[in-house]
């Protein structure tokens, strides 16, 4: 799987507004990590809107924005998860959560005037949020005698990236970091130069 240098979400939670035939749709943008703080997000918008007729959503996760889910919330299948999905995503962000708040006006929108409200509202919100762009780097570790350090951190300057010394397991080893387009070549060059494998820690987003 492609996995970008460079991603780009919110920087804060942004919040906006629109009617359609009476119906308010508010519509809440969130940045988040995981699945787990876009439910609890969910969760505390649905007791702050109890009165609330739905409480539709989506959210797009990961760098690559590979974990995708979206809910219609008793509205007719399609019309309110997937548009706000789609506008999260035409507007090339991640790591998002939108949930539009429905208050009922008493006239029915039908299938087209739904979709349209519900992405409309997801647009708006996501046009007034500040983005920021955020760095992906895979963390990996090499556990090196003393001697052939500098050997290393040869290799880690040469490409500019972050490193530092440590222990891990009473043994000298370096930490780095590296852009997942640079990964490939830079554990090829380690393992080429210093017969040595290096572990894959984790990525940071």
């Amino acid at each position: 799987m492609f996995v970008p240098d460079f991603y780009t979400t919110l920087a804060a939670k942004q919040t906006a507004e629109i009617k359609e035939k009476s119906s308010r749709f508010i519509a809440y943008a969130f940045p988040v990590q995981t699945e787990e703080a876009a439910k609890q997000m969910l969760s505390d918008l649905k007791k702050e809107h109890h009165a609330a007729a739905h409480h539709c959503w989506a959210f797009v996760l990961d760098p690559a924005a590979s974990f995708q889910k979206s809910s219609d919330d008793r509205e007719p299948s399609g019309t309110a998860g997937k548009p706000i999905l789609r506008a999260i995503l035409a507007a090339g962000l991640t790591n998002v959560l939108v949930v539009v708040v429905r208050y009922f006006g008493g006239k029915l929108l039908g299938v087209p005037g739904l979709i349209a409200a519900y992405g409309l509202a997801t647009e708006a919100v996501l046009q007034l949020a500040d983005k920021k762009q955020k760095k992906v780097r895979y963390v990996y570790s090499v556990v090196l005698a003393y001697e052939q350090q500098h050997h290393l951190i040869r290799i880690l300057k040469q490409d500019e990236l972050k490193f530092y010394p440590t222990i891990q397991g009473g043994q000298e080893a370096i930490i780095f970091e590296v852009s997942p387009s640079k990964s490939t070549k830079i554990l090829e060059k380690i393992q080429e130069t210093l017969l040595v494998e290096p572990n894959y820690i984790a990525y940071e987003k």
